[in-house]
């Protein structure tokens, strides 16, 4: 909406993309469904250590209860601490996750944070986790992956058991262990 009335977006699937740096720790991207349309997400995490006794967990963009959950499942099936430090989770654009296809990247940028280390800037994240730390195949995966290559992303990171794709490096995962493994090296 402008002055002069509404504008067309011309790329709406990388509008909320638009602001993204590469480069930093604790930010991944995925790729969520608007009714039949593919949008691309960036998902922001933050972890430090907490300055007071309980930790803060604050979600933005998610609910905070599948926040706790999925750090939970970090750190019991991904072996990574989370008991003492304040952790920060901000999906950008004002977007609302629902779909638990999200919580690879949400994963991945918890896991960035944490090493400080950046996860690959062509890099999608695609997957539900399980309270056994198994990642699970997604709905509309192939939509997902096409919206992904024409947006520029070169590899994805998804569950083992999903489809591939011809147009990006496909990194299967059985479980968040190797997830941690391969972002932590």
């Amino acid at each position: 909406m402008t002055g002069t009335g509404l504008e067309p977006v011309a790329n709406p699937a990388a509008a909320f993309l638009a602001g993204r740096t590469t480069g930093a720790s604790g930010s991944a991207v995925t790729a969520l469904m608007e009714g039949t349309r593919p949008m691309l997400v960036e998902i922001q995490a933050l972890a430090s250590k907490a300055g007071f006794g309980t930790p803060q967990r604050v979600a933005t963009g998610l609910d905070h209860r599948r926040l706790a959950l999925l750090l939970a499942v970090l750190e019991r099936r991904g072996g990574l601490p989370f008991g003492n430090l304040d952790v920060f989770v901000n999906v950008t654009g004002g977007v609302r996750l629902i779909e638990p296809s999200t919580d690879l990247a949400i994963l991945a940028a918890l896991v960035s944070t944490v090493h400080d280390r950046p996860v690959p800037a062509d890099a999608l994240f695609l997957g539900e986790v399980g309270l056994g730390g198994e990642i699970r195949p997604v709905a509309s995966v192939e939509r997902r992956l096409a919206e992904a290559a024409r947006q520029g992303f070169r590899r994805v990171f998804l569950s083992n058991r999903s489809k591939t794709s011809k147009d990006l490096e496909v990194i299967g995962l059985e479980g968040i262990g190797e997830l941690t493994r391969r972002l932590a090296a």
